[in-house]
């Protein structure tokens, strides 16, 4: 399906599209003894604490191009984090900003938002016995206006060192142009995965599912490569028996593909 451009297009009153870009990362490690699986918990709630996120949320907000009007953050006992910020109309619209192409790192690209959100919630967990612990870091941009939240998905693929990434995003409600023609969009997209450097697309497996009549796109990713040593936490690969190895590689891409194919494998 083709979908056209509207960099031309005339509005009667404000744009009201709803554009929420949900992006959702995993990190998988093994740590064999409960003291170094208790130990990863802490040190992912070091790494992503509310103060750090909330750093995170306010570039994706300088990134949009969208004014901070207030935050609410919060770190959770015994582990997590929440932050949620409100973000209106930043400066004047730019038209470039609608390019099907990766975002910044951050540099600052101009919107029209108004009644907008971004929040961000954790989830470090671990297995009690097998040794598998991850983290889970749910991440919501909702926009309203010209600008389109995938801009920000290239910062945030960044800002966290992902094994998997689910990504989706959709447009809501409609806007009319100076005659009354209802619009549902009104931006180019084809695919989530044009939002992506082919830098980083090289080192993922992709999976890309896109509804264009119903404006709904998603796209998955779990990396290529597999290097033990960079799945281990308090211990590492030289300290393992060649078959305890194989058994922990085992353990960790069976867990790493049931996330990705969202449903439970029994052998890898």
């Amino acid at each position: 399906m083709e979908i056209k451009s509207f960099k031309k297009l005339k509005l009667y009153g404000f744009n009201n599209l709803t554009k929420s870009l949900s992006f959702n990362m995993y990190d998988i490690c093994y740590a064999k003894k409960e003291d170094d699986r208790r130990g990863y918990i802490d040190y992912i709630d070091e790494q992503y604490n509310a103060e750090r996120l909330t750093s995170i949320l306010t570039n994706v907000a300088v990134i949009i191009g969208a004014t901070v009007l207030n935050i609410a953050k919060q770190d959770y006992d015994p582990q997590g984090a929440s932050v949620t910020i409100l973000i209106a109309e930043g400066q004047a619209y730019d038209a470039q900003s609608e390019n099907e192409a990766p975002g910044p790192l951050p540099e600052s690209i101009v919107g029209h938002l108004d009644k907008s959100h971004i929040t961000v919630h954790t989830y470090p967990e671990s297995h009690p016995d097998d040794g598998i612990s991850t983290f889970r870091a749910d991440i919501d941009v909702s926009t309203c206006g010209h600008i389109s939240p995938l801009k920000a998905l290239n910062y945030l693929i960044h800002s966290f060192e992902s094994d998997i990434m689910t990504i989706d995003y959709r447009v809501r409600g409609f806007t009319r142009d100076v005659n009354g023609r209802k619009y549902f969009i009104d931006h180019k997209i084809n695919s989530i995965q044009n939002y992506i450097p082919g830098s980083t697309k090289e080192k993922y497996q992709s999976i890309d599912v896109n509804v264009y009549q119903e404006n709904i796109f998603h796209t998955k990713m779990i990396l290529r490569e597999f290097d033990l040593d960079n799945y281990l936490f308090g211990i590492a690969k030289k300290d393992l028996a060649p078959s305890e190895r194989r058994k922990i590689k085992q353990r960790l891409k069976r867990e790493m593909l049931e996330i990705f194919y969202g449903r439970n494998v029994s052998k890898v």
